[in-house]
């Protein structure tokens, strides 16, 4: 049986009569997307028609989802609530503390005593709060959640940006900060604005090399990495349909490289296979049911234009594979194209690395099709040029792989398999001679490849492709290979021509596993005690942070000026850092050290108005903060891309930084900011970005009257004795403008 089912069922009751009425109400057929959010107010009762990226809207998600880094910090703001026990069904998932390195087993291990403390944390707190416990190595949350908890129709949150991956499942799951997620555990509503609709109409059916990843690659290149903000994408059509449901998966999870709310498909047969052969019939049963709630209504698929916003149309029979990168996912390049804009942009042809895997590609489906390739390489007589990885997405995956000798065939062409967790995709890898900072060329089935996030070193070229195609160039080594057209010269001398891939989309066999690696919660927690040693480095308790002070901001100083892509791994750091995403201060030694200084074209390099030196921005954040004083941190384009982690916007607001001001927002970055009672401004006239000066001193003037839909202003006062007043943007609402005023949503929760 499947977990929460009479959660799922009490759901599934509720959809005849929301759908019935959100249909009278707007007076037309309704998307997929709209019928589960409809389903999902918080009063459960449908009253107006919302406007799309106009209306901030309550919503009561089905479920909460953790991954151990962002846990420890959401999990710390849940203790301060007073709650006793989570209000929705709601898990922990440790995946991100895994270091990379030698192999699953060794590595496990090592991550097992280094970070001992965490997990003892972690799980305490969970058997405390009555929330499901998934241990290390079970898997990645993402690749968990799609096996055990997504379901068609659904709608939940998670504590990372790739939760948008169980849309493959048919669900509206969205990434969220952990103070969001605290609301939800108890039992408050989830505010977000009413998304926009983009419809992806798809024709057709992949063949040969071309796969579902190579349908989201193109996607990114046609929306790029800001084209989806504030929007759920809505994938349907006959090519829709063709795609397995991991497949699925795939699309949605990097949905979040283009800046989506999420992304989803309607209820098909691909998705009752799924679920019925992750032992979960019950939920196939009843969303067959309910199924004609489970996808658009038939108008909408007919007349896309009329019910999106935007359309994008992709014919899978002529899809050709993409590569995406380097240093961003959505420059993306047709395969037949590469070794041309390789050599046209300096691009190294060399590949050093193929890593396969993570909670994007890691399904039985990706992995069958890999092996395919690897076992050519002994079967035609090559040798595998690049070194090769494989990091299986959970415990339910790797043990089948290795029973039906997936794993076999990656270790004779000599590939490493890491443990079930996120490894290099979010620079957990101890990659040897990363330090060297050499510049060279990986090339992986993963998500993101902003620069120096696999291994830490800035010269690292990370390119973006499907399982099949990263095979493919590491058999070869070579990123101009086209292995459609090209050939390689095996050791004997012969040209052989790879075949393309194979694979099932499920396992003949069933899938099979011996201990999943989930730990349910004591029924009554409340004799559960929890501990943070005072002086722990990896935890620490939080303290509220203060009331707003009823004035106008002046004299605030300029701590940086931004230049160019500054996401949430410019602004706090991943990799290293992680171990301590439990202890606020001590990971605010990371603040911008990633980010630019336009002043100066240095990372971590700004100029302390105090000293008049360039120091390390969080020294010099720490100096205005231990006299008192303010400062504002200035941004371009989509500031804050990228993960969901609201510690990028907890380090400033703990080291005493008062406003975020920027061209434009990411969507998650830019909610995180507000629940930790920062300013999250935007230039009324994006020029007004260059007239800010390194010596700058700023006022912040209309806090007094500060509402919704009313601008406020900001003065320069530049070091010549001038100033520029300029005014600014943002996106508060009335809700929103209190927890500023209180110091923090938190604060009103204990309020």
């Amino acid at each position: 049986m499947a977990f929460d089912i009479e959660m799922i069922a009490a759901r599934y009751s509720k959809m005849e009569a929301t759908i019935t009425q959100a249909r009278k109400l707007l007076g037309r057929p309704l998307t997929l997307t709209e019928k589960i959010l409809y389903n999902h107010l918080w009063d459960g009762n449908p009253t107006k028609s919302f406007g799309r990226g106009v209306d901030y809207v309550d919503f009561a998600p089905d479920r909460v989802a953790m991954q151990d880094a962002t846990a420890q910090m959401a999990l710390l703001q849940f203790m301060q609530a007073g709650r006793k026990k989570v209000a929705v069904p709601s898990t922990v998932h440790c995946d991100h503390l895994i270091t990379a390195k030698d192999e699953s087993g060794v590595d496990l291990g090592i991550a097992v005593k280094e970070n001992k403390e965490v997990y003892d944390f972690l799980s305490s707190v969970s058997n405390k709060y009555g929330i499901g416990f998934w241990k290390p190595g079970a898997g990645i949350i993402h690749q968990v959640v799609l096996e055990n908890y997504a379901f068609p129709g659904g709608m939940m949150i998670g504590t990372d940006s790739h939760t948008v991956n169980a849309g493959g499942l048919g669900m509206v799951a969205i990434g969220v900060g952990g103070a969001d997620a605290c609301d939800v555990m108890a039992g408050l509503a989830w505010e977000l604005k009413w998304p926009k609709a983009i419809g992806v109409k798809l024709t057709g059916k992949l063949n040969g090399w071309s796969t579902a990843k190579d349908v989201i690659l193109k996607v990114a290149g046609i929306l790029t990495v800001k084209g989806g903000t504030g929007a759920i994408v809505e994938y349907f059509g006959p090519g829709a349909e063709s795609l397995s449901c991991t497949g699925k998966g795939t699309i949605c999870n990097m949905g979040a490289e283009i800046g989506a709310t999420t992304s989803t498909f309607g209820y098909d047969e691909s998705m009752e296979r799924y679920l019925r052969s992750t032992n979960r019939s019950d939920v196939a049963d009843l969303a067959n049911k309910y199924k004609t709630h489970l996808t658009a209504d038939k108008e909408v698929y007919a007349d896309p234009a009329k019910y999106f916003d935007q359309v994008i149309e992709i014919d899978l029979n002529t899809l050709e594979p993409y590569i995406n990168g380097p240093f961003t996912p959505d420059l993306a390049t047709p395969i037949s194209k590469m070794k041309e804009e390789a050599a046209k942009n300096g691009w190294p042809l060399k590949v050093e690395v193929g890593l396969i895997g993570s909670c994007t590609n890691s399904s039985y489906e990706d992995i069958s099709r890999a092996a395919s390739l690897a076992k050519q390489v002994a079967a035609k007589g090559l040798k595998t040029k690049a070194e090769f990885t494989i990091t299986p997405g959970s415990e339910l995956v790797r043990y089948t792989i290795q029973r039906d000798g997936f794993i076999d065939s990656f270790h004779k062409i000599g590939a490493k398999v890491f443990s079930n967790a996120c490894g290099p995709c979010i620079g957990m890898w101890s990659r040897v001679g990363a330090d060297k900072k050499e510049k060279n060329t990986i090339v992986h089935s993963f998500n993101r490849n902003f620069q120096a996030r696999q291994d830490g070193n800035p010269n690292t070229y990370a390119f973006v492709a499907s399982p099949e195609i990263t095979t493919a160039l590491a058999i070869a080594g070579d990123l101009g290979f086209n292995p459609l057209t090209d050939t390689l010269t095996n050791e004997k001398g012969e040209q052989v021509k790879l075949d393309p891939p194979t694979g099932e989309e499920l396992p003949s066999k069933g899938f099979a596993v011996e201990d999943a690696g989930f730990i349910a919660p004591a029924a009554d927690g409340s004799g559960v005690q929890v501990i943070v040693d005072p002086a722990s480095t990896r935890l620490q308790l939080l303290a509220p942070f203060k009331a707003w002070e009823g004035t106008d901001l002046k004299g605030l100083k300029l701590l940086i000026k931004a230049k160019g892509k500054c996401t949430t791994d410019h602004i706090s750091m991943a990799g290293p850092w992680l171990k301590f995403r439990g202890h606020l201060d001590n990971i605010s030694n990371n603040l911008l050290i990633g980010a630019t200084n336009i002043f100066n074209s240095k990372t971590n390099e700004v100029k302390n108005q105090l000293t008049g030196n360039y120091e390390p921005v969080p020294q010099t954040q720490r100096a205005y903060k231990a006299q008192g004083i303010g400062s504002i941190v200035v941004g371009d384009e989509n500031y804050g891309e990228g993960s969901s982690r609201e510690h990028a916007a907890m380090e400033p607001r703990h080291l005493g930084v008062r406003a975020v001001l920027v061209k434009s927002f990411a969507r998650i970055h830019e909610t995180n900011l507000k629940k930790q009672g920062m300013l999250a401004l935007t230039f009324a006239n994006k020029e007004d970005y260059d007239k800010i000066q390194e010596d700058d001193v700023i006022d912040i003037v209309g806090l007094i009257s500060f509402a919704e839909g009313k601008p406020l202003t900001l003065v320069f006062n530049h070091k010549d004795g001038k100033k520029d007043e300029i005014p600014v943007n943002h996106t508060y609402n009335a809700q929103q403008i209190e927890w500023f005023k209180a110091g923090a949503a938190l604060n009103l929760m204990k309020a």
